[in-house]
């Protein structure tokens, strides 16, 4: 008996305790308790959080900045393939203009055969213009035929092999081409310079020549057709002391982007030089 009624009596103190903190909880004397110790687990866990994503953070940047820079650069190849295809498609479209310009332009001067050509060459030089086609004699190109685009005269044949040829430019400073003014009918001849700039010469003083005429091909010469368009002019030099007039060229083409041509292959050049020559004694 003396060693169970103690234990009976524990017994009995801590149901009573039990029902004693039961009835305190259920009055609310335990709430500021709870919540102290509420915000103690929650603060406890943001920190354990907070320190297991910095760790995990630290851990996995390595590999992600890795991938990252994977990607980017799978993503500037991408960007380089489709702006090389832009770029593509751009040319198509500009050669396709070209061709269909070239085309309209030999329906319109159906008194010529043509054979249409790509540049692929520049003559080196600074002081020489001259251009390299993609057909030659076994295209039936000979030396001597002219050459233009849908803007103008570009030059003339000036030299062949079998699948190639050269062209001298008229911006050349050996060429000279014969040609006259629309608007007056005056002759004058066509000079090219080392610049690759274009002026008449051989203007007569007494014709009238104005800024903005148009100037064409006379034929005259032998070495072109008529009426192939040049260029107009953009300003004058007249002096009374001299023999005749200047005239600076605005060529109609743009000899600093020439990419398809057109040769006349059934015009025939005449050299009318040992008839015009001066006879010796």
């Amino acid at each position: 008996m003396k060693t169970s009624f103690p234990r009976s009596l524990q017994a009995v103190i801590i149901a009573l305790v039990a029902i004693g903190l039961i009835a305190l909880a259920l009055g609310g004397y335990f709430n500021p308790l709870s919540s102290w110790f509420s915000r103690l687990m929650v603060d406890a866990q943001t920190w354990i959080s907070t320190r297991y994503l910095a760790v995990a953070e630290f851990l996995t940047v390595p590999r992600d900045v890795a991938s990252l820079r994977q990607r980017n650069a799978q993503l500037e190849g991408e960007v380089a393939r489709l702006q090389t295809q832009v770029i593509d498609l751009q040319q198509q479209v500009t050669e396709t203009n070209i061709l269909s310009a070239l085309v309209d332009f030999a329906r319109a001067n159906p008194e010529y055969s043509y054979k249409a050509a790509a540049v692929i060459g520049l003559d080196p030089s600074p002081f020489l213009r001259y251009v390299i086609i993609n057909i030659g004699s076994n295209q039936g190109i000979l030396p001597g035929m002219p050459v233009v685009t849908d803007k103008g005269l570009v030059g003339r044949v000036d030299a062949v092999i079998a699948e190639a040829a050269r062209v001298q430019l008229v911006t050349d400073a050996a060429s000279a081409v014969n040609v006259r003014l629309q608007s007056s009918d005056t002759e004058a001849m066509l000079v090219g310079s080392v610049t690759g700039d274009l002026s008449l010469d051989m203007i007569s003083q007494d014709a009238v020549v104005t800024v903005g005429d148009i100037v064409l091909t006379s034929g005259l010469g032998g070495s072109y057709p008529p009426n192939l368009l040049v260029g107009q002019v953009i300003s004058i030099r007249k002096l009374d002391y001299e023999l005749f007039q200047q005239a600076a060229i605005q060529p109609n083409v743009n000899f600093d982007r020439l990419g398809f041509l057109l040769v006349i292959t059934n015009f025939a050049p005449v050299d009318i030089a040992p008839l015009i020559s001066t006879p010796g004694p």
